[in-house]
């Protein structure tokens, strides 16, 4: 129901094997230290392996995202074969209603569920995903509950209005900093070991209560086209799969991602930023020269535009606290 593509069909011009493995290797000549596979589904590539190997050949870390539903052993020992650096899969409900019903498919729960089995079992670095929306985040005690103590990494991710997903179900203020305060509360009641637990890019920022939700201790701006960059699967080039697609730069089968990376002009709302293209939410912020504005994938989804995350800690604690 979340899903940011409005997906539905396969499409017809994906990147070729031979493509891929160019991209790769460009990936490499950028100095790139960690891909990541992530759809759709990858593992509906017959080819996802031979991606994957050459991912590792050429020294970058490899990451997998998938939705578990299409799992199998064979699938497992080719993981396990490539020693990739994180298993990743969503757990969008604590109840295989919740979940199913979010995942628009029958038996998703029992899917993941044995994914995540299979790949604990086969010793693989597993994390979950959970995207939160108003239809689940009523049920993240219970996902706890099931990943304690099991050395399962978690991330947690904001549900934003586009593609399908309907902004009716998208949290209130209320309820994002509910999710936020949950997240703080597991990261100082449980260690690394018991629960390692964060908020993804869409969680923050700058907030008087509690530190840094995410992997690094101060947010620093949104990273795309600076330290991230994202290629679709027929090519196009963004800097954050999450962003509109008015942010697309090009193309790899026009320009080489090398090209795309070092042109000057590209990525040019966050390498060029100035504060006067912050929006109303963010506008005379002390944060704003180093925030820009949050994660521009959530502004643009909630307000339609970017550089104005609508949810920052800074600007909502004083309203929903009712503090100067």
């Amino acid at each position: 129901m979340h899903c940011g593509s409005s997906a539905g069909k396969s499409r017809g011009d994906e990147l070729t094997t031979d493509e891929a493995l160019k991209l790769c290797d460009d990936l490499a000549k950028l100095n790139a230290q960690e891909v990541c596979l992530m759809g759709g589904e990858p593992f509906l590539r017959k080819d996802w392996h031979i991606i994957g190997k050459r991912i590792r050949e050429l020294g970058m870390k490899l990451m997998v995202i998938s939705n578990g539903y299409n799992i199998n052993n064979n699938i497992i020992e080719k993981l396990v074969e490539l020693q990739p650096h994180a298993v990743s899969t969503s757990l969008d409900g604590g109840t295989a209603e919740t979940h199913d019903k979010i995942r628009g498919v029958k038996g998703s729960f029992d899917k993941v569920m044995e994914y995540i089995s299979l790949s604990k079992e086969a010793n693989l670095p597993t994390t979950v995903i959970t995207t939160v929306s108003k239809i689940n985040f009523h049920e993240l005690p219970g996902i706890r509950d099931f990943l304690l103590n099991k050395r399962i990494a978690w991330q947690i991710q904001v549900a934003t209005p586009e593609g399908r997903f309907p902004k009716e179900y998208a949290l209130s203020k209320e309820e994002y900093y509910s999710v936020a305060l949950f997240i703080a509360s597991m990261q100082k009641k449980y260690k690394k070991g018991e629960l390692p637990v964060i908020g993804a890019h869409c969680f923050g920022y700058h907030s008087r209560r509690f530190p840094s939700l995410g992997l690094y201790p101060t947010w620093m701006g949104c990273p795309a086209g600076i330290v991230v960059l994202s290629v679709k699967s027929n090519g196009d080039v963004i800097g954050c799969l999450a962003a509109p697609n008015t942010l697309i730069e090009g193309n790899v089968r026009k320009k080489s991602i090398i090209e795309i990376w070092n042109d000057p002009n590209a990525f040019s709302y966050n390498r060029n930023f100035k504060v006067e293209e912050l929006g109303e939410n963010c506008k005379g912020c002390k944060y704003g020269e180093t925030c820009r504005g949050g994660c521009c994938g959530l502004s643009m989804g909630f307000t339609g535009k970017i550089h104005n995350h609508p949810y920052c800690f800074y600007k909502i604690e004083p309203e929903l606290l009712d503090e100067q």
